[in-house]
């Protein structure tokens, strides 16, 4: 069982930065995925970006929405995957799960076995 806490939400105005943190905690396995995924109301959930994980290193994955504005890294040491956001605009207010997905995908996941709570984003124009 993984159990995954996020923090680092908030107001912004557009044109801000926010990071967003994710602590995994429980059994992970070598090979996985981790990401973040978010959804408007009244829209469907969008993946925003991922980091696959396996023995050999770690590679990112953006959705075309966020690229050259947010970066996901990782602190194996932490368990923590990051989101940095930058240059936010109000289109990207939502709710951010934190997600993590069993095995390795070299992309954005369709599914994700583990969520975690959520953290609301909101950028004011």
């Amino acid at each position: 069982q993984v159990q995954l806490r996020e923090s680092g939400g908030g107001l912004v105005q557009a044109g801000g930065s926010l990071r967003l943190a994710c602590v995994a905690s429980g059994r992970t396995s070598s090979a996985f995925n981790m990401g973040w995924v978010r959804q408007a109301p009244g829209k469907e959930r969008e993946n925003v970006a991922a980091v696959a994980v396996t023995r050999g290193g770690s590679s990112t994955y953006y959705a075309d929405s966020v690229k050259g504005r947010f970066t996901i890294s990782r602190d194996s040491a932490k368990n923590t995957v990051y989101l940095q956001m930058d240059n936010l605009k109000p289109e990207d207010t939502a709710t951010y799960y934190c997600a993590l997905k069993t095995a390795v995908i070299y992309g954005l996941p369709n599914s994700w076995n583990y969520w975690g709570q959520g953290t609301q984003v909101t950028v004011s124009s």
